[in-house]
C-alpha cells in the first residue's frame, strides 16, 4: 500500500519514519521505520530511514508531503523570567514546558537582581521567555529584567510576553542594543487567564530557525511541506490535545494522560477539555496549573538509560526492587552497578533475565514518581493558610481520566505482559495522590501519537477521526 505522507522524528540517537496515506475524507496508517541518527549529516539516516519503509513493502509515492518533528538538538535550552513566583513567572515556565522546551530555571522579581544575571550568564539560554506584569498592571519587572538581558550578553532571542503596556519600550530597548527578539500576546493578561497558544507558536518557531544552526539539521527544513518542525515533546502534547479535545467536526474523547519515558526523561502530559468551561470564580483568584486544561510535567533525572541512577536514587534500591518482588542487599548492590553502567553506556539494550526484570522495576519506578509529582493529592492536615482541611483535594485532579497513553521504546518493544506489568505497578499504590481511579491503558507501540500532533496543524479533522478510531477502538489493553 503507498503511503503519500511521512512523518519524521529525528531524534539524537534515532530517526523515526511514520507514513500515512491520505484519502478523501480519511487518513490511514501504512507502516513505520527507523534508522540510526547521524548527527553531522542527518540526511543520512531520513534517507536510511525511507529505504527500511519501502524494504518493508510500503512504497512512497513521488508527491508524498513529508511533515517532521525534532528532538536532535537537545531540546532548546529556556530561562523564563516573571514578577511574581505563583504568578506570571510560573505562567511563563508553564507556557515553555506546553511548547516542549527544556526550562533550565524560572526566575521571579522577588530573586534578587544579581542572581537573576548570574541565572542568565551561566546558562546562557537559547531562547528567554520574558514575562511580567498582568495587563494594566505592574511594567517595573519586565523593564528591570529587560536591562539585566541587554547586560548579560546572552545570545539568546527573548520572546517578550508580558504586560502590554510596557511591552514597546522593552522592544525599544532590545532594538538598540542589537538583541533578537520577538513579541507575543502577554502569556497571562489577567490573574485568572494563561494564554498559551501565542508564546507556544513563537516558541516553536524559534526551535525551526535555531535548529538550522546546528550541523545538517537545516536539511529538515528543505524537505518538510510545511517549513516546519515542532519539538517532538510539543508534538506529543499536541497530539494528545488531539484526542482529549477533538476540533469542531470532531468530538474529543474526553480526558487523557500520557506518559512518555525515554532514556534521559520521564514526561507526563496530561489533557482535561472540561477545565475550559471554568468560570472565572471556579478557576480561583490566581490561575494554577491544575486549572489548565493541557499541562506538562518533565522528570530529568527519572530516564531509563542516561538518568537511570536518578531513579534508585530517588526511590532507593530497595524501593525500585520491590516493584518487583525482590528485596535482597546483593540485589540492590547489583542494581545500583546496574544504573551505573547504564548512565555511561546508553545504547545498552538488556541481555540477562535480571537485566531485563531491573529495567521493569526501573520504568514502573519512574513512572511511578512523575505521575506523582504530576498529580495532586489529598491534603493530610489543616493548613488556614491554603484554606485546606483533611481530605481536600490540591492540585491537579486526575481521578476522572479515563485513557492513559504509554510512549516510548521500552513499550515499543517489550512484551505485552511486561508492558502490563509496568503500568500496572506504576498505579497499583497511588496513595493521596489524585492520580486515575479507573485508567484504561493503551500502547502507542507504532509511536503515532507524535505524528497525530505534527499533522494535526494541516489535517486536525482527518488527524482526531483517525485518533478516536486508531487509539480507543483498538489498542486499549485488557
Amino acid at each position: 500500500m503507498h503511503s503519500n505522507l511521512l512523518v519524521f522524528d529525528v531524534g539524537s540517537t534515532y530517526t523515526k519514519l511514520t507514513a500515512f496515506r491520505l484519502l478523501p475524507g480519511e487518513l490511514e496508517f501504512v507502516g513505520r521505520s527507523q534508522a540510526p541518527t547521524t548527527i553531522n549529516d542527518i540526511a543520512t539516516g531520513i534517507q536510511n530511514a525511507r529505504q527500511a519503509l519501502e524494504q518493508s513493502g510500503v512504497p512512497i509515492t513521488g508527491n508524498a508531503k513529508i511533515f517532521a518533528a525534532s528532538s536532535a538538538a537537545g531540546g532548546l535550552r529556556m530561562v523564563a523570567l516573571g514578577y511574581m513566583p505563583r504568578v506570571t513567572a510560573k505562567a511563563a515556565k508553564e507556557v515553555a514546558m506546553s511548547a516542549g522546551a527544556r526550562v533550565l530555571e524560572i526566575v521571579s522579581h522577588e530573586d534578587p537582581p544579581e542572581y537573576r544575571l548570574q541565572i542568565l550568564k551561566e546558562i546562557n539560554p537559547d531562547i528567554v521567555l520574558l514575562a511580567g506584569g498582568t495587563d494594566g498592571g505592574d511594567q517595573v519587572s519586565l523593564l528591570e529584567n529587560s536591562g539585566l538581558i541587554v547586560r548579560s550578553k546572552i545570545k539568546a532571542v527573548i520572546i517578550i510576553a508580558g504586560n502590554k503596556e510596557a511591552q514597546s519600550q522593552v522592544a525599544g530597548m532590545f532594538t538598540s542594543h542589537g538583541v533578537p527578539h520577538v513579541r507575543v500576546p502577554n502569556v497571562m493578561p489577567t490573574i485568572h487567564e494563561l494564554r498559551v497558544k501565542p508564546a507556544r507558536e513563537a516558541i516553536h518557531e524559534q526551535f525551526i530557525r535555531q535548529i538550522t544552526l546546528a550541523k545538517g539539521l537545516n536539511t529538515l527544513l528543505d524537505i518538510v511541506s510545511d517549513k516546519k518542525v515542532i519539538p517532538t515533546p510539543g508534538a506529543v502534547l499536541l497530539g494528545a490535545e488531539l484526542l482529549a479535545k477533538g476540533t469542531f467536526q470532531e468530538a474529543g474523547a474526553g480526558d487523557v494522560l500520557v506518559i512518555d519515558i525515554g532514556g534521559a526523561t520521564t514526561d507526563i502530559h496530561s489533557v482535561l477539555p472540561d477545565l475550559e468551561k471554568l468560570t472565572m470564580e471556579e478557576k480561583g483568584l490566581i490561575i494554577n496549573n491544575e486549572k489548565q486544561p493541557s499541562y506538562r510535567t518533565v522528570e530529568g533525572n527519572l530516564g531509563l538509560r542516561v538518568s537511570a541512577t536518578g531513579i534508585v536514587e530517588t526511590l532507593g534500591p530497595l524501593g525500585v526492587l520491590a516493584k518487583i518482588g525482590c528485596n535482597s542487599e546483593e540485589q540492590a548492590a547489583q542494581i545500583i552497578k546496574y544504573t551505573e553502567y547504564l548512565e555511561k553506556n546508553p545504547d545498552h539494550i538488556s541481555q540477562s533475565p535480571m537485566e531485563k526484570q531491573f529495567d521493569l522495576a526501573l520504568a514502573a519506578s519512574a513512572i511511578e514518581v512523575a505521575l506523582k509529582r504530576h498529580a495532586g493529592y489529598i491534603a493530610q492536615d489543616f493548613d488556614p493558610v491554603m484554606g485546606t482541611v483533611p481530605g481536600t483535594p490540591v492540585g491537579r485532579d486526575l481521578r476522572r481520566v479515563k485513557y492513559v497513553i504509554a510512549v516510548g521504546g521500552i513499550f515499543t518493544h517489550a512484551a505485552l505482559a511486561d508492558k502490563r506489568f509496568i503500568l500496572e505497578a506504576a498505579f497499583k499504590n497511588p496513595g493521596i495522590s489524585l492520580l486515575p481511579a479507573k485508567p484504561q491503558f493503551i500502547i502507542d507501540e507504532r509511536y503515532i501519537l507524535y505524528a497525530l500532533g505534527v499533522l494535526g496543524t494541516q489535517y486536525a479533522d482527518l488527524c482526531s477521526k483517525f485518533a478516536k478510531k486508531y487509539f480507543i477502538e483498538s489498542q486499549v489493553i485488557d
